[in-house]
């Protein structure tokens, strides 16, 4: 059984978000920072992390920790481990295929449907974050990625009008998480998916439905075909 980590400098978690700024509850800033280290890998499938060590990590008290971290438990993304802390659910190749799938089946009709429904406007106020997750990429910055790369992505689907269908992808998104990311953006593979998201809006305000299709089934398949390698 692994053990839990602490707030030293080898077990501190690398590369995570400031709190400062945008929400008033530590507990739900606690809670957006561990999500986007969780799926960015930056904890570790399988370990075990106390919540006093990432509170130090953090600089804020162990409560808000906890907390957050219980409502990650909720969310499938940690197991709670009596007297040690919380362990980084581990996903399976099977479970990878069956997210890939089922994101397939909602993500694909919904986004193609857009090119007819979706209002340029809004469309366009997408395009700063399909950016955002190309520099991220080339910088080789994990949590800048997937903080952009879950706006985008979301804020996509919302201009379908149904939040439930979002809450759904979101879920999925955080239970699958993306392996291995520091490899793929050391290789430029990273790269290839993040310039997908320019490419997709793209086609969505040139109102083609069959290029919309193309990229948004390539885009899944590139993503699972990133866990795979990462996983190689």
């Amino acid at each position: 059984m692994a053990a839990p980590h602490d707030s030293s400098p080898a077990a501190a978690v690398p590369s995570l978000p400031s709190l400062g700024g945008r929400r008033s509850s530590y507990r739900e800033r606690v809670a957006d920072a561990l999500r986007a280290a969780l799926i960015a890998g930056e904890l570790l499938p399988g370990e075990v992390y106390s919540a006093p060590g990432l509170a130090a990590r953090f600089g804020v008290s162990a409560t808000p920790v906890r907390e957050a971290m219980l409502d990650l438990a909720k969310e499938g993304l940690v197991d709670a481990v009596p007297n040690k802390g919380f362990r980084v659910t581990e996903v399976s190749d099977r479970q990878l295929d069956e997210y890939t799938h089922v994101r397939a089946l909602i993500e694909i009709p919904t986004v193609v449907a857009l090119t007819t429904t979706a209002d340029p406007v809004s469309l366009e106020a997408l395009r700063p974050a399909a950016r955002e997750i190309v520099a991220a990429a080339v910088a080789g910055d994990l949590i800048a990625y997937v903080e952009a790369d879950t706006r985008f992505h979301l804020g996509l689907l919302a201009l379908a009008g149904n939040s439930h269908l979002v809450e759904v992808v979101r879920g999925l998104r955080g239970r699958a998480r993306l392996y291995g990311l520091t490899a793929l953006a050391t290789s430029g593979r990273l790269l290839a998916s993040a310039e997908e998201h320019l490419e997709l809006l793209d086609a969505l305000l040139a109102r083609d439905e069959r290029a919309v299709r193309e990229v948004m089934t390539r885009h899944l398949g590139h993503v699972r075909g990133l866990w795979a390698s990462a996983q190689e």
